[in-house]
């Protein structure tokens, strides 16, 4: 590792939006720090990079703050000055309505969603602080944090989380230099589908047929253009959603209605 890369931390890197993202700041000549739960998928992803960048890797559940604090802790010297965070892992699970959803989908949402991301956040600020001017943390949100459709209660209330968490967390930070910016995508082509209808990849099929959703690639440009912004430019929160997800009148029920 060239002694002046910058580092990113990105959870959520072993598929999708964090594996993209992985790919992309490389690319860039970023150091990275690379975490996620399956350790197989961690090794593929760190030869899949090559000679090119540093890295290292590191199986965690975010859910578990003490494993957090002691991955953190543990970090090889030259890792161990992150400049960027990128809160990418996160999960949707179920798309019924909430009366038939299961109540473990919901809990596992919010402690992956929510409390992940403010164990990462709150563990690693001192690092970021530390830093300098021009540290950013980036969270991934969704457009689901403020645009409510059936089947998406939980789930869109925490990335509701994730966008207002983001700008109280700026309030605090930006004297200190570190920015911050809720990143919110709109559809977008990944496992998370497959993962949010359990492995139904019928029903996925169904969901992106004849439609040019984002890709993953997409969303890691702008968390690139987000971390490489000149340090007094902060990006509070960028919406960015494929051409052809467009908004819809409001729905009103009627008597009748079934």
């Amino acid at each position: 590792m060239h002694e002046t890369s910058p580092v990113a931390f990105i959870t959520g890197a072993t598929s999708g939006i964090g594996e993209a993202c992985a790919h992309r700041f490389a690319e860039a000549g970023w150091s990275l720090v690379l975490i996620g739960r399956r350790r197989e998928r961690l090794e593929t992803l760190r030869q899949s990079l090559g000679e090119r960048v540093s890295v290292h890797v590191a199986e965690l559940d975010v859910t578990d703050h003490d494993a957090v604090a002691r991955i953190i802790d543990a970090l090889p010297p030259p890792f161990a000055a992150v400049r960027v965070l990128i809160n990418s892992a996160g999960l949707a699970l179920g798309k019924g309505p909430a009366q038939a959803s299961d109540l473990a989908d919901w809990h596992r949402m919010i402690d992956t969603n929510i409390t992940g991301l403010v164990n990462v956040t709150r563990l690693l600020l001192p690092r970021l602080i530390e830093s300098g001017a021009g540290a950013t943390v980036i969270n991934i949100g969704s457009i689901a944090g403020h645009t409510p459709y059936p089947g998406g209660h939980v789930y869109g209330a925490t990335k509701a989380f994730v966008e207002q968490f983001s700008y109280n967390l700026r309030c605090d930070i930006s004297a200190e230099g570190v920015r911050v910016t809720d990143l919110a995508p709109g559809m977008t082509e990944s496992e998370f589908t497959l993962v949010r209808m359990k492995g139904d990849a019928s029903v996925v099929g169904d969901y992106y047929r004849g439609a040019r959703p984002l890709q993953p690639r997409d969303v890691a440009e702008q968390a690139l253009h987000i971390a490489e912004l000149p340090p007094h430019v902060n990006i509070t929160r960028l919406e960015v959603a494929p051409l052809c997800q467009q908004w819809s009148p409001f729905t009103v029920l009627r008597d009748g209605d079934e």
